[in-house]
């Protein structure tokens, strides 16, 4: 028999991004009670800190889900990794720090599928600005004071001004800020770093709020089902230690798992498409049929160039010497490769002219490897990854087991449409172009992934499916919309649709993707998120 854990006012499943300034707003009401929920452990490792890092986080169980996609079609038939934060902070203690908004125009769309226009980006705006301390301090377009530092990158490297030449060149203008609604143009990623360090959603919200005595936070449990009473949801039920528990909500249980972990959770608990429950012999407490449908991710296409008379990464850690001085350099300055973001020059353009706004976004890295986790190679080079930011292809999350602890099906259907097959073609001859523009010229770059051999639409189509891989930018499978939208699974406030108790305050509530890295987005519906939530309460 379960053990009851206590009643709170709040029940927050998930520390990740959202789920920790969740905490953080709710509780600074005195008179309510929060409970917050993660199912993986404390942020303390060193390596979740040191911005580089994340090379040791991404595909450790120690704090990654380690999940692995079904074979994509679009991949060739590939599985690849996954990776979703399993510890406090989720994501934003494992991912690539890079700070960005998306375009104007993706918040503008939001408004118009939910008819709420407290999602265009006239009104995002302000909540980003709130949540913000820019080290520009207080514009227009930046917030200070905030809790969500951004800073500048702390290292330079020589390859990388020569392909924002070389960008350029081919008509890429350079921009000093990629988030004041159209990030069209070139740049270096500002990073949520302070100072040299990573700058979690653990450090810029909940660790300010775990004094308050009315906030209790919740490591290595793992919540297994919602309670259900009828039509509303009355708290969850959780597993620690071997231990079967129960936490209760008087006012609202508020999923914040992710564009994974969420709609997990709804199907085992009976919410959700009923063919997929009958699949797993569950019964169905509420037909919703967009639970886990919608997935939308950003593939990367990662092309590789060997380079001659300038010094990358490569080189420096492939030498004793160089590992020395890259560590003497933190140590003493919080400077240098283990400051790294995992790109440090960005840039944003259209595939082909006549897209109306930019469609793809470059990561570029002074690096090459044949895969992650895997060691740099022994000679020069650089990789431009060039990701589709509106692709058509929708996929899914669905249960493979009634067991809590079995990972979900992950089908990203990646490449499965002709626009996206025509944006990977015409991306990766954009990227053939930039590399041999004058202002590369000194450094001979020599295509070597996916190769240079490969020229016709049917060999860079196949091409793209073997290189292709997640930049972890997961949305959507529980998105909002309107009330006759019968796909929506969140009205524009959060709320799931027909059920009462609950709403779902993560990534998986956009409905379409953002132009760009999507860490930030989920920091901005976290916020409106808490004040729909306060909101409500100061209502009934």
């Amino acid at each position: 028999m379960a053990r009851a854990l206590g009643t709170f006012d709040y029940v927050i499943v998930g520390a990740g991004t959202a789920g920790c300034l969740l905490a953080n707003r709710l509780a600074a009401d005195p008179e309510v009670s929060v409970l917050l929920i993660e199912a993986g452990g404390r942020d303390g490792w060193m390596w979740i800190h040191i911005p580089v890092g994340y090379i040791f986080c991404i595909g450790n169980p120690r704090t990654d889900w380690c999940y692995r996609t079904e074979p994509c079609d679009g991949l060739n038939g590939r599985s690849i990794l996954y990776a979703r934060g399993k510890v406090l902070g989720g994501c934003s203690s494992i991912n690539a720090m890079i700070y960005m908004r998306g375009q104007g125009r993706d918040y503008d769309a939001w408004a118009a599928l939910t008819g709420d226009a407290g999602w265009s980006w006239k009104s995002v705006l302000p909540v980003f600005k709130r949540t913000e301390d820019h080290y520009k301090g207080a514009t227009e377009f930046h917030g200070a004071g905030g809790e969500w530092r951004v800073e500048q990158q702390r290292l330079r490297w020589e390859i990388l001004d020569a392909f924002q030449a070389a960008a350029e060149e081919l008509g890429v203008p350079r921009t000093d800020d990629f988030n004041r609604g159209d990030n069209e143009g070139s740049s270096k990623f500002e990073v949520n770093q302070r100072r040299g360090v990573r700058w979690s959603a653990v450090k810029a919200f909940l660790r300010p709020a775990a004094h308050r005595k009315n906030l209790t936070v919740l490591t290595d449990a793992l919540v297994t089902r919602l309670r259900l009473e009828g039509r509303r949801v009355r708290g969850v039920e959780l597993e620690r230690a071997g231990e079967s528990l129960v936490a209760e909500a008087r006012i609202e249980t508020v999923l914040a798992a992710g564009a994974i972990g969420s709609p997990q959770l709804l199907q085992l608990s009976g919410v959700g498409p009923g063919r997929v429950l009958a699949q797993h012999g569950i019964p169905v407490a509420h037909e919703l049929p967009g639970v886990g449908e919608n997935l939308q991710d950003h593939l990367q296409l990662r092309m590789a160039f060997k380079v001659r008379n300038v010094r990358t990464l490569n080189e420096v850690v492939n030498s004793w010497s160089g590992k020395v001085r890259i560590g003497l350099e933190y140590l003493l300055f919080r400077t240098g490769p283990l400051t790294m973001a995992p790109s440090q020059l960005g840039l944003f353009t259209r595939s082909s002219p006549d897209r109306a706004r930019p469609n793809i976004e470059f990561h570029i890295q002074p690096l090459s490897l044949d895969r992650f986790g895997e060691p740099l190679h022994p000679f020069p080079a650089f990789t431009a990854s060039v990701c589709n930011l509106q692709p058509t292809a929708r996929g899914s999350v669905r249960l493979k087991s009634p067991d809590p602890r079995a990972a979900p099906a992950i089908q990203p259907n990646y490449l499965s449409t002709p626009e996206d097959h025509r944006v990977a073609v015409d991306s990766l001859r954009l990227t053939r172009r930039m590399a041999a523009a004058r202002a590369l010229a000194a450094y001979q770059p020599e295509e070597f992934v996916p190769g240079s051999r490969l020229q016709s639409d049917a060999e860079l189509v196949r091409a793209a499916g073997d290189v292709g891989t997640t930049i972890f930018h997961p949305v959507g499978t529980c998105r909002m919309g309107r009330a006759d939208d019968p796909a929506a699974v969140v009205d524009s406030r959060l709320r799931v649709r027909g059920l009462g108790g609950l709403r779902v305050v993560d990534a998986s509530i956009m409905p379409t993707i953002t132009s760009g890295n999507t860490n930030s987005p989920t920091v901005m519906i976290a916020e409106r998120g808490s004040e729909m939530i306060r909101e409500d309460r100061r209502r009934a």
